[in-house]
């Protein structure tokens, strides 16, 4: 017995040193031929020449890939790519092809190849699905890392959820996702249509290379970018060195009541599956259970929020609320507008659009752009940014939609044309609640979380 003993605690200790064993640099790309690629989608070209991979654009064919055959969880890829004349494209990993998919469509993770004065390269985008998961205006540091006309080089790090990348060793975009654990890697060369200027171009790469299961050391440390995280209600080892926390902790009414109230109201509001939903009524203002504030009071902060709309929804996400004004209807606060704007009739009243989805309610507009408002029925992800000097930014699905700041001249334009204008120093309050809005419409929220820029 005593020798099984021996044994069995010496296969244990073998098992947990290999397990710790750190990983190795393996070749992708042997420099000779297309040996473990194939490609997909399109028919533009790839061919190997001095110990690159050189694809070349073709007019009247979709987007093309050259993936690996195999497929990788836990990596770290590198290689360096050089655009020979500026055009999309980008690299795929933990990707996909299936023939119930869109008839094969590759889809999955991207990190981007973007030249353009957007200046997005480095950012992650979910191809054939999802679309923008980290668009890197949520980064402007990395947006500098890119170089025109010469060799750029690529780090991709996935460690279970975690999806990291590093633009010439400047950390890019971070992005903590669930949905693709494993997948093929793949080097894009983007469509161009019919558009026979941009037929003929190329891109390189070379020195392509990948550790699977790399140990923790060999993974880059926290640093301090910005991170999306689509787990719900859920703060990431990076979120939390970065300073969030949940204000909402997706399972209790624990931190919030209802406004004007001691406690949380008693109908109106549901907690269910990690949601916090408002309750249809009679679509009017907090005629049912009324609205929620949160118990603490920010003065200058960081808040994220997920929402989901119904079909003619009508909410908001409210800040600054004093409860000082005693008011009927909803509490009084300045507003991140939530709301349908193609069936709601409030998206066509105030002033040039300044009551759609994103806007400062009756102040400010929301601009649009590509891919930052969803569909009804799907997750919008919201922000707000109040800095201590004042400005504030209103951010709709990685995009930047609202800019302003309190109390200086063109503010107190805007306000005195609104339907604030009777309010004494209206949005001025230094500290204030934050507040969910019961507009009488069936609308969720989650991942509620916050960063405290100063006391």
């Amino acid at each position: 017995m005593k020798k099984f003993i021996v044994l069995g605690t010496a296969l244990l200790l073998a098992l947990c040193s290999n397990a710790q064993q750190p990983g190795k640099w393996q070749p992708l790309f042997n420099g000779k031929d297309l040996k473990g690629w194939k490609q997909l989608g399109g028919k533009a070209s790839y061919v190997v020449k001095d110990k690159e991979i050189i694809g070349t654009t073709i007019t009247g064919t979709p987007n093309t890939f050259l993936a690996t055959e195999k497929d990788y969880g836990n990596f770290i890829l590198e290689l360096e790519y050089k655009l020979d004349q500026d055009f999309n494209s980008g690299i795929q990993f933990r990707s996909q092809s299936k023939a119930d998919y869109q008839n094969g469509r590759v889809f999955g993770y991207q990190m981007e190849i973007d030249p353009s004065e957007r200046a997005w390269s480095g950012g992650i985008y979910e191809e054939g699905r999802r679309g923008w998961l980290y668009p890197l205006d949520l980064n402007p540091v990395a947006q500098k890392a890119y170089k025109a006309s010469t060799w750029n080089k690529y780090r991709i790090e996935c460690n279970g959820n975690e999806i990291r990348t590093f633009i010439n060793g400047v950390p890019a975009a971070h992005v903590v996702d669930a949905e693709l654990p494993t997948g093929f890697i793949a080097l894009q060369v983007h469509g161009i249509g019919n558009n026979k200027a941009d037929e003929g171009k190329t891109i390189r790469w070379r020195n392509i290379r990948i550790m699977e299961n790399p140990a923790p050391s060999q993974l880059s440390p926290y640093d301090d970018v910005y991170v999306v995280n689509n787990l719900p209600n859920n703060i990431s080892p990076q979120e939390q060195k970065n300073g969030y926390r949940l204000l909402w902790d997706g399972t209790s009414t624990k931190g919030w009541r209802g406004a004007y109230k001691t406690t949380f109201p008693a109908k109106g509001w549901e907690i269910k599956d990690g949601t916090l939903n408002v309750l249809p009524s009679d679509g009017a203002e907090s005629t049912n259970g009324g609205d929620i504030v949160s118990d603490e009071m920010f003065t200058a902060f960081d808040l994220e929020f997920d929402f989901k709309l119904t079909e003619g929804a009508n909410s908001g996400v409210k800040y600054f609320v004093t409860e000082s004004e005693k008011n009927t209807g909803s509490a009084i606060g300045l507003e991140y507008q939530i709301l349908d704007d193609a069936k709601h009739p409030d998206a066509k009243l105030g002033a040039v659009g300044n009551r759609t989805l994103g806007s400062l309610y009756d102040l400010i507009p929301a601009m649009h752009f590509t891919n930052s408002h969803k569909a009804v029925g799907e997750w919008n992800h919201g922000r707000v940014v109040v800095y201590p000097d004042n400005r504030v930014e209103h951010w709709l699905n990685g995009h930047k939609v609202v800019s302003y700041k309190r109390g200086d001249n063109i503010y107190k334009a805007l306000v005195a044309r609104s339907k604030y204008a009777d309010w004494p120093n209206f949005g001025m309050a230094k500290e204030g609640r934050i507040l969910l809005q019961d507009h009488g419409n069936s609308v969720s929220f989650k991942s509620i979380k916050i960063k405290v820029l100063s006391k």
